[in-house]
């Protein structure tokens, strides 16, 4: 009795109590084995068995049988039927423990050290499940984690190659807290495995990276050519690291897992540097993380390298180098306007000039551009940027998004007292964008007065000119798709897509279709008038505006896209 008081008034574990309260230990022997365990930073079950003062299977018994946890022989168990990638490699390896199994919110654990309450929290906290411990003889189960902590990391060494050169060019902060996974963000393997994911996307043109966590797997897919492709399914083990490596150089709080989360980076990519935007959102299995590819060279192409015909681009030409007015880019999310607005603001950078933007956030950096981005925390908005902005003497603002009667107005005011104001919005078509002005609350008067054009636009795949064919399409489909009988003349073919390996499924690249309408005389008419969208559509049609549909149309005659394409774009 006086020696179990003893051992209990002691610094010692619980492994090394159960210990003398067996007999198998004193006192003594257990705080000399305690005291060495802690200056060479291994753990007491590991310091015993080393020194030889019980054996594993003495270890395990005695355990099972004081602590009434049952006990289990490692080698009835085969290893390719475990659990796999249900809690992180690097955590199973600290803590030298094996996942047997899950029933409901329980996860089976085969350890040495059951009394190890650290390592409870840890896995309990990384798999919101609650552990229940099997006890296992300590070297069968250090063979079993190295085995299988060896084969996780030789997986995803299979998926990298040697040769990368990745430069952050900001500094990278550092976690504060010690448990939120800090020491994993320079893990090589997974460090190498971003670089080459980052890269490789880069390479296939892609516009965005998904990485995605599920229950039994994780995947990485690619947007290329705005359809999504999955590129490799990585190791589950990965997830937590690959986060919080994705979050320290993006310069997020990488202990905040319960929220989403915006940042930044940067890849120096051979002689130039691309931009990254990175978003994180919580989900029921960890973090997904989208990381978008924002190349500024994209805002160097030109009006013709996006797919204006000319007499659009000489429209919108005309426009935006107007002294002022308004420039109105619509269409949904994807379809090109952040490109379209940068595109125009390129050709406008003059040293002459003042050009200021609001944005949601800035996408691509311009030099000689003051860019602001929107942090509605701080109480920066839309509204109050654009107010700031008529004091900095502008000449050219430009707004990200119109998404609400007060940054409606403060625009409107801004083009009709000499500034030349380029903004979007998410309608349908250029017709539909004037009433849902004035659904918005701004006067027909000040929308008539203000706004000199409106881009609607899309985005359609291109066909691959290395391997598209000539496709043979029913006279009724081509009527029916919008063709009329003086376009179905022998002058021309469409082509369909086919595929090889310089493309994806027979496409590269995207093309733009557009419809621009310009806000002339009789359309403001229709407006003071309070028209509907159908009367200005109407109107638009009379003087030589073509719809989307007809726009993308004379890119399939052009042999640049496929009917199929400008169908599903443009099936409003």
């Amino acid at each position: 009795m006086d020696t179990l008081i003893e051992a209990s008034q002691s610094t010692l574990s619980g492994v090394a109590r159960v210990l003398v309260h067996a007999g198998r230990l004193t006192v003594h022997a257990a705080e000399e084995l305690a005291r060495g365990a802690k200056e060479h930073h291994t753990g007491f079950v590991a310091a015993v068995l080393g020194a030889g003062a019980i054996t594993p299977q003495e270890l395990a018994h005695t355990l099972s049988s004081a602590l009434a946890i049952p006990l289990l022989d490692l080698a009835a168990v085969d290893p390719q039927k475990l659990p796999r990638n249900v809690i992180d490699a690097k955590l199973a390896a600290q803590y030298r423990v094996v996942v047997l199994g899950r029933r409901g919110n329980r996860l089976f654990i085969a350890g040495s050290d059951p009394t190890d309450q650290e390592a409870v929290e840890r896995i309990k906290f990384a798999t919101q499940l609650t552990p229940e411990w099997v006890i296992v003889e300590h070297d069968k189960l250090v063979k079993l984690v190295d085995a299988t902590t060896a084969s996780t990391s030789e997986a995803l060494e299979s998926l990298v190659s040697d040769e990368f050169e990745f430069d952050v060019t900001e500094e990278e902060p550092q976690a504060t807290d010690p448990a939120d996974g800090a020491g994993d963000v320079e893990d090589a393997p997974v460090v190498r495995f971003l670089q080459k994911m980052l890269v490789d996307a880069i390479n296939a043109r892609a516009s965005d990276l998904h990485f995605e966590p599920y229950e039994y797997n994780y995947r990485v897919r690619f947007r290329i050519d705005g359809e999504l492709r999955e590129i490799t399914q990585p190791p589950m083990a990965i997830k937590e690291k690959l986060a919080s490596r994705i979050k320290v150089i993006s310069r997020l709080d990488i202990a905040e897992r319960r929220i989403p989360q915006d940042g930044r980076m940067k890849l120096k990519f051979g002689s130039k540097a691309i931009d990254f935007r990175v978003s994180t959102l919580p989900t029921l299995f960890g973090e997904k993380i989208v990381i978008r590819i924002l190349d500024p060279s994209s805002a160097k192409l030109g009006i013709e390298a996006l797919g204006y015909e000319r007499i659009e681009k000489d429209r919108l030409m005309g426009a935006i180098k107007r002294p002022y007015g308004m420039v109105l880019v619509t269409g949904p999310t994807g379809s090109g306007k952040t490109v379209s607005l940068y595109t125009c603001l390129n050709i406008l950078n003059q040293p002459g000039v003042n050009i200021a933007t609001v944005e949601d956030p800035a996408e691509i950096n311009l030099p000689g551009v003051n860019q602001v981005n929107v942090n509605d925390k701080a109480g920066l908005s839309f509204s109050v940027a654009l107010k700031a902005f008529l004091r900095q003497d502008p000449d050219i603002i430009m707004v990200g998004e119109i998404r609400d009667i007060e940054t409606a107005d403060i625009a409107i005011k801004a083009a009709q007292t000499g500034h030349m104001v380029l903004s979007t919005l998410h309608t349908n078509d250029a017709p539909t964008t004037l009433t849902r002005l004035m659904n918005m609350g701004v006067a027909p008067f000040n929308i008539a007065s203000s706004v000199i054009l409106i881009t609607a636009q899309r985005l359609a795949r291109r066909l691959c000119e290395n391997c598209k064919l000539p496709a043979d399409y029913p006279r009724e489909g081509l009527l029916k798709a919008g063709f009329t009988d003086s376009d179905l003349d022998d002058n021309w073919k469409p082509f369909r897509a086919v595929g090889c390996p310089s493309c994806n499924n027979g496409y590269r690249g995207r093309v733009g279709i557009y419809q621009v309408m310009p806000i002339t005389e009789e359309i403001s008419r229709i407006i003071l008038s309070s028209g509907n969208a159908m009367d200005i559509a109407a109107q638009a049609l009379r003087e030589g505006v073509r719809d989307l549909r007809q726009s993308g149309l004379s890119k399939v005659r052009a042999g640049i896209t496929t009917l199929e394409e400008v169908i599903s774009v443009t099936n409003e």
